[in-house]
């Protein structure tokens, strides 16, 4: 599945009438005239349409815009927050059954192989992301930070 935001929704939705008009490859200067009326800007458009071919829904390179045939559901969301918020919830899903497979028999990880794995694994969050995702199962009980003489630790509890 894929999410998007209303900014990105009006986009895509006019690159998909442009598509069957345009034959497939779509110039920008088309959609800025349609779109960069009022209060949307070229920059926003410019930004929706990276974000876009980064979700890999069309393809914006050299000024043009192709369209990619996609079987992924879309899913729209109101905002930007929005958007981050899921994607957050998804990614805490995904890290802690991560931490599942990484505790001992003691339910314990060391504070820098759950650092490591979360960092340079298949996730590859970054320090932010990666810090406030733990912070944010510590705070709903689902893992507890433990200094022990040998080093830090996390504790799974959930």
């Amino acid at each position: 599945m894929i999410t998007i935001t209303r900014k990105e929704e009006v986009v895509l939705n006019q690159i998909k009438i442009f598509d069957v008009e345009y034959d497939g490859i779509i110039p920008m200067d088309s959609l800025k005239k349609e779109l960069c009326i009022g209060s949307f800007h070229e920059y926003d458009l410019v930004q929706v349409l990276n974000s876009l071919s980064n979700k890999k829904v069309i393809k914006f390179e050299d000024l043009n815009i192709r369209l990619l045939a996609s079987d992924k559901e879309i899913n729209t969301v109101n905002s930007k927050k929005d958007l981050e918020e899921l994607e957050l919830n998804i990614k805490e899903k995904e890290s802690f059954e991560l931490i599942k497979t990484l505790v001992d028999d003691k339910n314990l990880v060391s504070k820098y192989i759950l650092e490591g794995n979360l960092l340079y694994g298949d996730l590859k969050l970054t320090n932010f992301r990666m810090y406030h995702i733990i912070l944010s199962l510590e705070n709903k009980g689902l893992l507890k930070h433990i200094n022990k003489s040998d080093g830090e630790y996390y504790l799974l509890v959930g």
